[in-house]
């Protein structure tokens, strides 16, 4: 398994967010910088976070972006599946996958839904909190 480009850098967004949570809102252009990430990039991110629920955006003078909810409620798992899609190692344990007619007799059906289990149980134990570097 590998996390994606994008994962990773919703993870830097969000810590980016929680270290300067002081600061209120804060513009794209100040994350692309400090994370040397393409502005642009960011805000197809960003959009999903939003839609989540993980970030909230203000338009106009003085608006920018910011965490949702506290640092030590957004789990890693949660900002990966916004950044991702998904997280399951194989299709048929994808949420939302119609049923495999091979499951009853798959072999292999619970290896995968034994490292579904402790790959979500690792990140969703994880929070942007747990990320930030103490000031």
């Amino acid at each position: 398994m590998m996390i994606s480009t994008r994962g990773r850098y919703a993870l830097r967004i969000l810590v980016d967010l929680a270290e300067n949570l002081d600061d209120g809102y804060i513009t794209l252009k100040e994350v692309a910088d400090r994370q040397e990430i393409s502005e642009k990039y960011l805000e197809s991110i960003v959009k999903d976070l939003v839609k989540d629920g993980i970030v909230e955006g203000l338009r106009g003078k003085g608006g920018g972006y910011r965490l949702a909810r506290p640092a030590d409620e957004i789990n890693v798992l949660d900002i990966l599946r916004s950044a991702d899609g998904t997280m399951a190692p194989v299709a048929c344990l994808e949420e939302g996958s119609e049923p495999c007619s091979r499951a009853v007799e798959c072999r292999t059906l619970p290896l995968w839904k034994g490292l579904d289990k402790v790959v979500s149980g690792y990140l969703g134990g994880f929070t942007v909190q747990d990320l930030v570097k103490d000031k």
